[in-house]
């Protein structure tokens, strides 16, 4: 069996989103989730209505206390995080981390630093954004930012593949290992196609994917788990941005099929071990 991830994000009532879109499709991988919930909401805040609160981080802190009372941390490959609602929720996925690598050292932490996208700025308050940028980027193993945080979070624009490089390579040079970049359009990525790129300390790697014309909750998270469970399984960060946007491009397909905005993970949970299609990691 493969080791368990703690993943500390969101959870909602309705949809697939945080951690509601991150642990079927692990599990349905093979590997066994931990999920601990940084927020509870009836649905993603873009639907008119939604309710909900952000836990504290003293919930967080005493969680992780039991896991390590009953010996379980020992056993988890690393921590992954997304949406974390307030600062304090972030310093204590620090002590959750702390916490894991005492018990096991080569535990790994994938940070997706949920700021914002290009279409809406930044979507949580500044302090979050901060802590993304000085605290978390010099402890994570692997961060998986969109465009919009990519630039947030480098200081500079990412128009063309070089400024992509540069700004992968700043943000490595901050802490991760390991930096995965979603939702690219850069001066030679075609109008038709959207770009995913990957760098480590080996190279930089391209997957391309058509443009698909639908917008839908919780894809950043799907990919981010996705390319997590790959990489601790391969050890290749080609072979996992490959896989994790394969599979991540068939559910994303099927939920527009189907004429949802909500992923559909159930219908195509074949994605996951077997995707449709599978697109190659090209060395940039």
């Amino acid at each position: 069996m493969r080791a368990p991830i703690l993943s500390i994000q969101s959870h909602v009532v309705f949809g697939h989103v945080g951690n509601d879109a991150a642990a079927f499709p692990l599990q349905r991988l093979g590997r066994e989730v931990w999920p601990l919930m940084s927020v509870q909401f009836s649905s993603h805040t873009g639907y008119p209505g939604w309710r909900g609160r952000a836990f504290d981080a003293g919930m967080i802190d005493d969680c992780v206390a039991g896991l390590e009372a009953i010996g379980a941390l020992s056993a988890c490959a690393g921590l992954l995080t997304g949406y974390l609602g307030k600062a304090e929720i972030g310093e204590a996925a620090l002590s959750a981390l702390a916490a894991l690598r005492a018990a096991n050292p080569h535990a790994a932490w994938c940070c997706d630093p949920v700021i914002g996208d290009v279409d809406r700025g930044p979507y949580v308050v500044p302090e979050v954004a901060a802590f993304f940028r000085d605290r978390a980027l010099p402890a994570a193993t692997i961060v998986t930012p969109n465009a919009f945080e990519l630039e947030w979070l480098s200081g500079g624009p990412v128009r063309t593949r070089a400024q992509a490089r540069g700004a992968v390579a700043a943000l490595r040079a901050r802490g991760p290992r390991i930096v995965a970049v979603t939702s690219l359009a850069l001066d030679d990525t075609p109008p038709d196609a959207i770009d995913v790129l990957a760098g480590d300390e080996s190279g930089l790697w391209r997957v391309r994917t058509p443009r698909l014309p639908i917008a839908v909750n919780g894809a950043g998270d799907l990919f981010a788990a996705l390319f997590f469970h790959h990489r601790l399984d391969s050890a290749s960060t080609p072979a996992a941005l490959s896989m994790a946007v394969s599979s991540a491009f068939g559910v994303v397909a099927a939920t527009r099929a189907a004429g949802r905005r909500e992923l559909a993970l159930i219908d195509a949970q074949e994605e996951f071990p077997h995707p449709t299609h599978v697109f190659p990691a090209e060395p940039v």
